[in-house]
């Protein structure tokens, strides 16, 4: 796995100033796609059971016109880190974190959209804890990585039930040691996403107090690629992105055999693998001013919690002109 130094963390999670909010207009970006270059190398950064899975499954991988690099992280956290880095070309995560690395200055734009229905994500609770609805966790830690989209789920949840910031609790841990802290007791619960909330139901027994369903979340994920790769990799990127929607649509309509494939490829089992598919599968998305208004909103209450310093204006952050090839 791929590490990223400590200075590159800091970088990218401090907050951003509103200059490095402006992203300019990209050379080139509504002309036509030009012929792959000869020995192109497309870096792809992803997570556990995300594009190179569906896309393996699909078979959507053959004769391709250049290099595919895949690079597997974690959590959303370190993937953009590497994006930030320049250490990959895309990067594929929900839309909590990318707002979090894009208003920190990450040089970088949306260059496609999926949506769900925001139900991956929940707050799960040991089965035999005494708590049993949202109100009974304020002021009570809850494991989540900072930044990430059960982060934005806590938010969501404050916001509607009118807590103070100061009434989440957050303990900030990536997902392995969030689930070893909610087994060990150290935190009341865990707010996590898709495999995660899949395995904690079916292996560990634990119960969903709530998820990010019925409007408390947007249920979008993006595909965010660097600045450069927009402008020296654009046709390698064009079609990608155009593989990556047909093995999305391909899942959609194969649930079973995708759940097969999906389970042997991150080392779940199958049941697993479709409760997480059945609760929430993406589908793409045309980026259009729903989808931008969904990511302003998402980005204001980031700026209300004060985890990001300035206004992140969400049409300076996507890039349109890949509609095309998703479509």
């Amino acid at each position: 796995m791929m590490t990223v130094s400590s200075l590159v963390t800091r970088r990218l999670f401090l907050g951003a100033s509103a200059a490095t909010l402006a992203i300019g207009a990209l050379p080139g970006m509504t002309r036509a796609a030009t012929p792959i270059s000869p020995g192109t190398v497309l870096r792809a950064g992803d997570q556990k059971g995300g594009n190179e899975a569906v896309m393996k499954a699909a078979g959507v991988l053959d004769d391709l016109p250049y290099k595919l690099q895949w690079n597997q992280f974690a959590a959303a956290a370190p993937l953009l880190e590497a994006l930030n880095a320049g250490a990959v070309d895309t990067a594929y995560a929900s839309d909590s974190p990318t707002t979090f690395a894009l208003a920190s200055g990450v040089e970088a734009r949306i260059v496609a959209a999926y949506r769900g229905s925001g139900a991956g994500t929940a707050i799960v609770v040991p089965a035999n804890s005494p708590i049993h609805e949202i109100g009974q966790l304020k002021g009570h830690p809850i494991a989540t990585n900072r930044g990430s989209v059960g982060h934005a789920l806590l938010l969501a949840i404050a916001e509607r039930e009118g807590w103070s910031a100061d009434d989440i609790r957050l303990a900030n841990l990536l997902p392995s040691d969030a689930k070893a802290a909610l087994a060990a007791g150290s935190v009341e619960a865990w707010s996590t996403w898709n495999v995660y909330v899949a395995q904690a139901q079916l292996v560990d027994g634990a119960r969903v107090i709530i998820d990010g369903g019925n409007g408390l979340l947007s249920g979008l994920s993006f595909v965010t690629a660097t600045t450069t790769a927009i402008t020296e990799k654009r046709a390698a990127l064009a079609d990608f992105l155009g593989r990556l929607a047909r093995a999305r649509r391909w899942a959609l309509q194969n649930t079973d055999a995708y759940a097969r494939v999906l389970a042997a490829e991150i080392g779940v089992s199958e049941a697993v693998a479709k409760r997480w598919l059945e609760t929430d599968s993406p589908r793409a998305v045309a980026i259009d001013d729903q989808v931008i208004a969904d990511e302003q909103r998402t980005a204001d209450r980031y700026q209300s919690a004060r985890l990001i310093r300035a206004r992140l204006d969400a049409t300076a952050v996507f890039d349109r002109s890949f509609n095309a090839a998703v479509s």
